[in-house]
Parts: C-alpha cells; structure tokens; sequence
C-alpha cells in the first residue's frame, strides 16, 4: 500500500513564500496576502538567488524558536494522515480506475497557507498551520495521480492551460466520493466554478472516469 512520509525542507518552505509572493495570483486567488507585509516586501520583484539566504535563516531562526510547537503539529497531521491513509489511496485507485502510481509520496511541512506539488519527486507541501490538512494531502496526491496518467494525452488535446484548469477543477471529485474518508469542502479556485459544476453534474449522470475526462476535454473545447 502506497505511503506518504512527512519531512521538514527549509529550501522548499522558503521557495514557497517566494513564489506566492512572486507567482502568488492563481485562477483569480492571491496567495501573497498570505504573507507578512515586511517579507511580501523582502521578496517581490527579487531574483530567487538574491533573496534565497536571508529567507532561509530568518525560516531557521522562527524553526529554532518554535520547535516544540512545530515538532507537536507535524505529529498530529501525521498521526491524522494515518487514519484515513490507507481509505484514500483505495477510494482514488477507484474513482481513477488506476493503480497509485508510485509506492512513496513526500509531504513536505512549510510554515504558510501555499501548498505546491513537485511530480518529479513524488511530493507535496503541506501547511503546519492548516486546518484541514488531510485534505491538502488528499488533494495534490490527486494531482500526482493526474499529471502521471494523463498530462501527455490530454495536454496534446486541449493545451496546457486548460489541462491545469481541468487538474484542479477535479478535484471536486473529493467533495463527492471521499466524503466518508476526508472531511472538509473542497472549494477550488473561483475561476473554476462553472468547471467545477460541470464536473459535479457530469460524475452523477455516469461514475465513470474515463467518460468524465472526455466529457471534460470536449466542454473546454468548446471554450
């Protein structure tokens, strides 16, 4: 049975707070107002390798100063994950009508509100601070799974926009099929909301994925 292993990263927490500063407007959310003023500040409009040191020890110095705070979080997301593990990884090999495809997935702790996914390494960010953290990691494993069966095919059909579009429009699934197994709404992105509800539409009329994909593609075809 697939796996997620929980780790500390500072340059992947520290690239985080960079890019929703730099790259934070996402599908008509801005995750830099998530950033403190004086750091939003210390990183918009720098070059990564300007800013990279000077973010990195000021992350080391609030690590070292709450250590046993932080330490006590990433237990109880971890011992929360174990609970539902298993489920998961056994309701999406269901609902995607495909084996999880690879055995290790990473979540990697940051200490704000943006949680990123890296498919070469297999992993994800997870907030410290995040109030339904299970499904954060539910939902960008649900990425992973996409981008691995699906990107090539469907990005060769509709583009690379609309395939992201599509990736997290899906997502909606999770509010449908997981209910039992993760708690918590998935909400999406506002640019998404007429995707998101012909998804909704589309999964009850027939609970087949493959379907649903091609229903997907010829919608946004047509837009």
């Amino acid at each position: 049975m697939p796996k997620v292993t929980f780790k500390f990263d500072i340059v992947k927490d520290s690239k985080t707070y960079y890019d929703a500063v730099n790259k934070g407007n996402a599908w008509g959310y801005d995750f830099s107002n998530s950033v403190k003023p004086e750091v939003k500040n210390m990183l918009k409009g720098k070059s990564w390798d300007k800013v990279k040191v000077k973010l990195g020890d000021m992350l080391k110095k609030g690590y070292k100063e709450k250590e046993k705070e932080q330490n006590s979080l990433a237990k109880k997301i971890e011992g929360g994950w174990r609970k539902v593990e298993k489920r998961y990884f056994t309701k999406l090999e269901k609902v995607t009508k495909r084996k999880i495809y690879h055995e290790n997935f990473t979540a990697f702790f940051v200490t704000i509100g943006r949680c990123p996914y890296y498919p070469k390494e297999h992993g994800f960010a997870v907030s410290l601070f995040g109030k339904e953290t299970n499904l954060t990691i539910a939902h960008e494993i649900m990425h992973l799974q996409f981008h691995h069966y699906f990107e090539d095919k469907i990005t060769k059909e509709i583009g690379e926009n609309k395939f992201q579009d599509l990736k997290e429009a899906l997502t909606e699934l999770l509010n449908i099929e997981f209910k039992n197994v993760i708690l918590g709404t998935d909400l999406g992105y506002p640019n998404h909301k007429q995707l998101r509800e012909f998804i909704s539409k589309s999964w009850k009329e027939e609970k087949d994925f493959d379907v649903l994909l091609n229903k997907c593609i010829k919608y946004l075809k047509e837009k």
